[in-house]
């Protein structure tokens, strides 16, 4: 089998792009990276090439696009009028309907209801009023969400019936976010897909995650959990991968409750923390089947070596360096960050928890 892509782009200059640079030079390609910081971050230090632009410079983005042949994006907020540029020089990945969805939490929503997949109930809220009806509905425990551009426990406030809607209105300062009941679960889980430009499929198994403050500590993979569980997730992945027609990866975050239901989240149309496991855990990383999904290359197997259990080092934990380096049997990635700041990541640690 031939294979004419060389050149991928990559939109996004950090942690990820940075693995995937790593998996894209073991299969031989060369990489190309395009964000406004671009010099000296984690994915440009180790790309072939670099390009330091704002992602509405056409210009930039035009000469860009004609120097590689496939782009993907290392993050889902890309602005979709620089990936319709790039769409004129090269395929693109995860394509724009993933991405237009991806960037607003209203779209997720109605697009996992609309697909009979279960979501916890939600609310658009657009102004104090909205917000007034909506919390008389929930009676009870809710999260007020931005729809556009939070994450990592960013951009989200709990709120309760007692709530002042005009107090926590003027601390958004935004009209457009959604209130979501608050779930009683028992494990968040997270399920991935690969899919190709001809609509061929690969699935990981699932992995069950901890979140602390928001931002996830650990995950371990292959999630134990009843197989009932698994077939639902995989069938909700695969629904939406497809109404998508994603090109890539997509993750779904789910909650699990304690019936044993799963519930819809949210969806990602890159690699995904909770998967930085199979990098050592499967035959194929996430990273190398994004790679393979987008050069038209044949899937790798996702089979697992024993059970993985992936750690985020957090912030001024990276200061405990030579004590991660030294445990036996623990695999240490970092991304080249120099600034600790709390909570940010800097990079995380990989370690078998059970052999095959």
């Amino acid at each position: 089998m031939t294979i004419k892509i060389k050149n991928i782009g990559i939109l996004g200059s950090g942690q990820l792009g940075r693995m995937l640079i790593i998996a894209a030079t073991q299969l031989g390609f060369r990489t190309h990276v395009f964000a406004p910081d671009a010099k000296n971050s984690p994915a440009g230090e180790i790309a072939h090439e670099i390009t330091e632009a704002n992602y509405d410079d056409d210009d930039a983005l035009s000469h860009f696009g004609s120097q590689i042949d496939v782009v993907t994006s290392e993050f889902e907020n890309v602005p979709a009028r620089a990936m319709n540029i790039l769409s004129n020089h090269c395929h693109v990945s995860p394509g724009e309907k993933a991405l237009h969805v991806a960037q607003d939490r209203m779209r997720e929503k109605n697009l996992a209801k609309s697909l009979g997949i279960q979501t916890p109930r939600f609310w658009h809220i657009r102004k104090q009023e909205d917000l007034v009806v909506a919390m008389k509905e929930m009676r009870g425990k809710g999260v007020l969400k931005t729809c556009q551009f939070g994450y990592d426990g960013k951009g989200q406030m709990m709120i309760d019936a007692d709530a002042n809607p005009e107090f926590v209105c003027k601390k958004f300062d935004n009209d457009n976010l959604i209130l979501e009941e608050y779930v009683e679960f028992k494990s968040e889980v997270s399920f991935l897909i690969a899919r190709n430009l001809n609509g061929g499929k690969s699935l990981f198994p699932p992995t069950v995650n901890e979140h602390k403050n928001g931002i996830l500590s650990l995950s371990r993979g292959p999630a134990i959990l009843p197989n009932s569980v698994i077939n639902i997730g995989k069938d909700a992945v695969v629904k939406l991968a497809d109404k998508l027609e994603v090109v890539g990866l997509l993750a779904l975050e789910t909650f699990v409750t304690k019936r044993d239901e799963i519930l819809f989240n949210e969806i990602a149309p890159r690699p995904h923390n909770s998967f930085h496991w199979t990098i050592e855990g499967c035959t194929s990383s996430q990273f190398t089947q994004l790679v393979r999904a987008i050069t038209q290359m044949p899937f790798g197997s996702t089979s697992c070596y024993g059970q993985w259990e992936m750690s985020n080092i957090l912030g001024k934990e990276i200061n405990f360096f030579d004590k991660l380096a030294n445990q036996p049997g623990t695999h240490l990635h970092l991304y080249g960050k120099s600034d600790p700041r709390p909570l940010r990541k800097m990079g995380h640690t990989n370690r078998q928890i059970k052999s095959t």
